[in-house]
């Protein structure tokens, strides 16, 4: 069986993954750079595609690891190739859905999924209203981020308004949505990842530098979580809803042991996540891919 491993760049925070998803995909599994890739578009649907400037027969299965930076080029990149037959793990749909985390948060809301209270804001903000539904601190987030780039705590309301004069410089147009600030217990998550329809292991994130970011790319620490019926069912919930095949869900600890979802991610790193809990995500996404074909 072919099966890419579809990136944007070659980076030193993916090579971790690119590499064990290689070493369990076995022969016929290869990384592919998407900006190598030219599309053609004709009537013949041609079963084959140019990378390097050479004509390759298409994969089986393709697993997209562009995730929140995925770009109008890797969405018509993937789209091309699933227009061709290929098989995704994610599909670019669930990708876009996911991206976006007021869309995510949208469809979270309409499906019943706990989430905490979100608003959209934009240039001139209205902080008043702000601290009248979600009050202060509150947690800003740009519409697409990852690795928890793009999240920020905000303390008072004054905090705030110079945020937003500050963001709005660097680009007029960028909307941002702000949430409540969960304090339950400050600095701490978990992360729970969803493989084919199936919780496989949780781990739960802890900040060691006092941030409310717990995130194990900027230093947080993790440690294997056990899984319960209330984690299993939502992060079950949080994959269905944007149609995931592979899920990374990460979980705030509400009130009385209840979870709140912080958001999902479509490429989630699991470097960090093997290490806390021994499981073998890289088998466990080559495996469910297998069964794609």
């Amino acid at each position: 069986m072919k099966t890419w491993i579809i990136q944007q760049k070659r980076s030193a925070a993916t090579r971790y993954e690119t590499t064990r998803l290689i070493e369990e995909g076995g022969p016929g599994t290869e990384l592919i750079l998407h900006p190598s890739i030219d599309i053609i578009v004709s009537k013949e649907g041609r079963r084959s595609i140019r990378v390097k400037n050479k004509m390759v027969e298409i994969p089986d299965v393709m697993i997209p690891r562009t995730g929140s930076g995925t770009g109008y080029f890797g969405f018509a990149i993937l789209r091309h190739l699933e227009r061709l037959g290929v098989k995704a793990v994610n599909s670019s749909h669930s990708i876009e859905a996911t991206k976006d985390k007021l869309y995510a948060h949208q469809i979270f809301a309409e499906q019943g999924i706990p989430t905490p209270k979100t608003m959209l804001v934009k240039h001139p903000v209205n902080a008043n209203l702000v601290e009248r539904e979600l009050g202060f601190p509150a947690v800003v987030k740009i519409l697409a981020g990852s690795y928890g780039k793009g999240v920020y705590l905000v303390e008072s309301k004054e905090k705030f308004k110079d945020f937003v004069e500050f963001a709005h410089g660097i680009k007029s147009d960028e909307a941002i949505i702000v949430q409540r600030y969960i304090s339950q217990r400050p600095g701490q998550d978990v992360r729970v990842f969803v493989v084919g329809g199936k919780v496989i292991g949780a781990m739960q994130r802890s900040s060691i530098d006092g941030s409310f970011k717990a995130n194990i790319t900027r230093g947080g620490m993790g440690e294997n979580y056990p899984v319960d019926a209330a984690l299993e069912e939502i992060s079950l919930r949080v994959a269905q809803a944007l149609e995931l095949d592979v899920a990374g869900v990460d979980l705030l600890y509400g009130p009385d042991g209840s979870y709140l979802v912080c958001e999902a991610n479509s490429a989630p790193g699991f470097q960090g996540f093997e290490k806390a809990t021994g499981v073998n995500v890289a088998k466990a996404i080559i495996k469910y891919a297998n069964t794609k074909v």
